[in-house]
């Protein structure tokens, strides 16, 4: 199972569709608070649907506490739109952790400096990033292809 965490998510609609995708992908998602909006928000179970039964999530309340669960912070990979290296460069493997940040932001300096690898999504100049869950999709779909289990 790939590990899905999202930073101090700010719009329930994308966690929902977050989750969704984590239960047809098989992935774990980890939610790190401050959050947006109420876990129980209308709009979370109305984009994760039915499906949110089936998730496997966590929640932790800081950075911290999220950070004592890994047991290999080397297969950490951070989502950013200031990397160099693009996630289709890197090598997934199965258990590996994928962090993404609010959407309004990104991640922040200080969790940016926690780890060493940071990636990128290519895409065109015109946009300064893409939407949130469509950056998971991407990502755990490449992850997947990688490591052979399929989507």
């Amino acid at each position: 199972m790939l590990n899905i965490v999202l930073v101090e998510p700010e719009i329930p609609n994308n966690t929902g569709n977050i989750g969704r995708l984590c239960v047809g992908t098989e992935s774990r998602l980890h939610l790190i608070h401050p959050f947006g909006f109420v876990i129980n928000d209308k709009n979370l179970k109305r984009s994760g649907l039915d499906y949110w039964v089936h998730l496997d999530v966590t929640e932790y309340q800081n950075i911290a506490e999220w950070m004592s669960q890994i047991p290999d912070q080397s297969r950490v990979f951070l989502m950013s739109s200031h990397a160099e290296k693009s996630y289709l460069e890197n090598q997934f493997q199965d258990e590996d952790w994928l962090v993404f940040g609010k959407e309004s932001v990104g991640l922040s300096a200080e969790v940016l400096a926690l780890f060493e690898n940071h990636l990128t999504i290519p895409m065109s100049p015109l946009i300064r990033s893409f939407n949130i869950a469509n950056s998971v999709a991407f990502v755990i779909g490449e992850a997947k292809r990688q490591i052979g289990l399929g989507i």
